[in-house]
């Protein structure tokens, strides 16, 4: 696939996005999700050539393709790693029908004004550029907002903003996630806030250029038609942000134009221990699933 059939698959292709981009934080809680308890790996080498496996074994998997995964989203370590055949990941991928995107973001600050903003990113002009020589089609960070702040909101997706046209300035589609979180006892008031600020931001996009936007499935459905429908959004992705499986597919089945970008709810029942007849199965059901929710709409 080249840039203009990525960027066709990802605008009107029935699917969803797999989300395996776990980083240092998140590794060692999926990993034990995956039956690997922590005293099976040593040192954080060890612990990202387990959660590579595990990626990989995805990847690899009969029933994983461009048929109901339209992209996936790779961890830095995953994009540079190989397949067993020795094709680097974003190659495979692409062999298969699914569009790459690379995670890009260096984790968050703590807390202030009722939202995380991310880190700095010094080499996200280097990062883009290997990405791109890899075939990759676009990128991915996350900050949150835990409340509705609008100052904090606003600095949020600004920032993301920020980021996300220097993206788009090195030949790559950026998703911008201002995650919403669900434990935010102020949430549908915050979402309302992100909204505004984001139609707000979308007018910094440049004419012909587009991003996407990674969003919390809003308290209330449909929140997020106007992006949705929006000149300069290709698409717009749903987080399973902690609910189950079951619950987020069911809670985005209620919002026509979101699909999903799943990774904890995509991989909760697989285990290392399976054999390969049980994890594509597994597999399987779960990208079946989560394609349903993400074409009811």
């Amino acid at each position: 696939m080249n840039f203009d059939e990525m960027t066709a698959k990802i605008a009107t292709g029935d699917g969803f996005i797999a989300a395996l981009d776990q980083s240092g934080g998140s590794t060692p809680k999926a990993l034990r999700g995956y039956g690997v308890e922590d005293d099976e790996w040593n040192g954080d080498e060890e612990m990202f050539a387990k959660i590579h496996e595990m990626r990989c074994r995805i990847v690899e998997s009969p029933a994983f393709t461009g048929e109901k995964v339209v992209g996936a989203i790779l961890f830095e370590k995953t994009m540079e790693g190989c397949t067993q055949d020795g094709s680097p990941i974003p190659h495979k991928l692409r062999a298969k029908g699914i569009v790459p995107f690379l995670k890009v973001d260096k984790g968050m600050h703590d807390t202030e004004n009722g939202v995380q903003l991310m880190k700095e990113m010094p080499e996200l002009d280097a990062n883009c550029a290997r990405a791109k020589e890899l075939g990759v089609f676009g990128t991915k960070m996350r900050s949150v907002i835990h409340d509705a702040n609008a100052e904090g909101i606003a600095a949020n997706v600004r920032q993301q903003m920020d980021f996300g046209l220097q993206i788009l300035g090195n030949g790559l589609v950026p998703i911008l996630e201002p995650e919403v979180s669900l434990k935010s006892e102020t949430r549908a008031e915050a979402e309302s806030m992100l909204l505004s600020s984001a139609l707000e931001q979308l007018e910094r996009v440049p004419e012909g250029k587009q991003v996407m936007w990674k969003l919390t499935i809003p308290a209330e459905p449909n929140t997020y038609k106007a992006l949705t429908e929006h000149p300069k959004v290709l698409r717009v992705v749903a987080l399973s942000g902690g609910y189950s499986r079951d619950e987020a597919c069911s809670e985005l089945a209620k919002n026509g134009g979101m699909i999903a970008s799943f990774s904890r709810a995509l991989l909760e029942e697989l285990r290392q221990q399976m054999d390969d007849k049980q994890f594509d199965e597994a597999l399987e059901s779960a990208i079946d699933e989560i394609y349903a929710a993400s074409v009811a709409g």
